[in-house]
Formats: structure tokens, C-alpha cells, sequence
């Protein structure tokens, strides 16, 4: 029988503390059927991404290992970041990859959400293909308030979790957990600027809710340490929104207050066929064939 696999992207809220980072990480290190395959802090967030795949079972059990450090070493009364969170393992999405169907995913799902309650005691709120109602399929709504704002509402039912009681953990605060068909593509286009009120604007012409493309969640945020300010973007299919058309949308935007775009980061992996689509449109290539990439030839060797 073909072994199945799963992809995670877990996004906990600490990108400052070099050892608590470590800490958290490490759960998911040398366990076999479980490749980390990279973890990206970012202090301005103060958040910390990470990209795992494995078996369902010993992924799950590192999941759930890993949600456990995170509760113990973040205080949600304290943590204080760029990035909207509602918790110390703020958003635990996982996504099919190999042999293995949607519909799986979603219990997996379930199962992690149940289980994170009924270790740790955090309370749980199902995103995505698990979502229970339509609205909460958005983070943006789910979030609403943040940590600080949900803790005072959580126990109006429309605002309640879906596992534990309807309140915040008093350090942890709450975790979302999601399922989905494909993985999303977490992109930070940079403007020369430090003008929030720009990137809010150019956010809002990009996302989805907002008239925007449909495929795209966006924000603006702020960094610190080099005085500017992006529209970071979660797109959750690069074949129906190729990233360079909504950069090119975002160039235009922002030509209208006279801010240039001047960097573009990819936080975590993304699929090979986005970034070739982005060199067939800028580099205006002519019947280039995949086979001309000499790496794919590696593949069956």
C-alpha cells in the first residue's frame, strides 16, 4: 500500500525569542515519517511559520506535541506583535499532498482539534473545509478583535469555539484548525513607504471580501525594522490568481500615491508552476515546455 502524506502549515505567535522558537520547533525534529522542512521567524510579526509534511499519525502526534510547547513558553497577555493571533498556536492548517484525499484531511482535522482540547484544555475553532458556518471560513472573521478583543466576547454563541467553553484559554487563548484542498502561498509585496494607510488601501483592492480577487487574503502590515510597510497576501490558488497579476495590480495601486514596490518575499514554499508562470509573463517566453527545466529530468532516475 502507497504511504500517505500530509502537508502542515502550523503558525504559532513568537518570532523574537530565539530559544522559545527553538523549543517549539524541535517537537517536530527527527521523528520518523516527519520532514520539517523549514520555519521562518519573523520579529515584526512576532511569528514564527512552519512548514512540515509526514505520515497522518506521527505528524499528528508531532502536531499535537508541538501545540503543547507553544501553549507552555507563550503568554498571550504578553505577546504583542504586527500579525493579527488569537493564540499561542494561533492557526494549525493542514492540506492533502500525497495519496491522500481531501475528505481525510478533514477528520485528521477534527481529530487534532479534539485532541488539542482534551489535552491542553485551549479551546479550538474550526476554519476552512471544517468550518461549521460559512463565516467562519474566513480567519479575518474568526480573529476579529484578536486575542485581546475575542476574550470579551467568546462567550456570545456566534463568537463562542466550537470545542471547550465559550472563552479564551487565560495564556493560550484559542487555536484554529483547518482543512483545505491545496495549500496556500504566503506573499509580502514590500512598498517604499511607511505609510500604513497606503498598504490598507492597496489590501483592500486585493482581497477577496473587498472586490478583489477572489482566490486572495490580504492585510497590511508594518516592519519595523526596515520602516516600511507591505500588503502581505495569503493566496490560496496561484493557478486561478497567477502571483504576477496581482502583483501587477499592487505596481498599479501603488503608482496612484507615487510609492514604488521594492521587494517581494515568499514565506515558505509554493508550488514550482507559479513561479514559472511568473517568468512565461515577464519574461514573455514562447512555448516554453516543462521539460526544459533540467531538474524535472531527475524525477524517475
Amino acid at each position: 500500500m502507497e504511504s500517505k502524506f500530509i502537508h502542515a502549515v502550523p503558525n504559532f505567535s513568537e518570532g523574537r525569542r530565539k530559544e522559545v522558537v527553538e523549543a517549539i520547533v524541535s517537537e517536530l525534529r527527527d521523528i520518523d515519517g516527519v520532514k520539517l522542512i523549514d520555519y521562518y521567524p519573523d520579529p515584526d510579526f512576532n511569528r514564527t511559520v512552519v512548514e512540515v509534511i509526514g505520515k497522518p499519525e506521527p505528524l499528528k502526534e508531532a502536531l499535537l506535541n508541538m501545540a503543547g510547547k507553544a501553549y507552555e513558553l507563550i503568554n498571550m497577555e504578553e505577546q504583542r506583535g504586527n500579525h493579527p493571533r488569537i493564540g499561542a498556536l494561533d492557526t494549525l492548517p493542514i492540506f492533502p499532498l500525497v495519496n491522500i484525499t481531501l475528505e481525510e484531511c478533514v477528520v485528521i482535522a477534527e481529530e487534532i482539534g479534539q485532541e488539542i482540547y482534551n489535552r491542553y484544555q485551549v479551546p479550538v475553532y474550526f476554519s476552512g473545509e471544517n468550518a461549521r458556518c460559512e463565516e467562519r471560513k474566513s480567519l479575518d472573521y474568526i480573529r476579529k478583535g484578536q486575542f485581546e478583543g475575542l476574550r470579551e466576547v467568546a462567550h456570545l454563541p456566534e463568537r463562542a469555539p466550537d470545542i471547550g467553553p465559550p472563552a479564551l484559554h487565560q495564556t493560550a487563548g484559542a487555536t484554529i484548525v483547518s482543512s483545505a484542498m491545496t495549500g496556500f502561498v504566503a506573499v509580502n509585496v514590500i512598498l517604499g513607504t511607511a505609510d500604513l494607510n497606503i498598504a490598507k488601501n492597496i489590501a483592500r483592492a486585493v482581497r477577496g471580501p473587498s472586490g478583489g480577487f477572489s482566490t486572495i487574503r490580504s492585510m497590511a502590515l508594518y516592519f519595523e525594522q526596515r520602516g516600511q510597510v507591505a500588503v502581505s497576501m495569503t493566496m490560496f490558488d496561484t493557478n486561478k490568481t497567477p502571483i504576477y497579476r496581482v502583483f501587477n495590480l499592487i505596481v498599479d495601486e501603488a503608482n496612484r500615491y507615487g510609492v514604488p514596490v521594492v521587494g517581494t518575499q515568499i514565506i515558505g514554499t509554493l508550488p514550482q508552476e507559479a513561479l514559472i508562470s511568473c517568468a512565461e509573463y515577464f519574461l514573455k517566453l514562447e512555448n516554453f515546455n516543462r521539460d526544459q527545466i533540467i531538474e524535472n529530468h531527475l524525477i524517475g532516475l
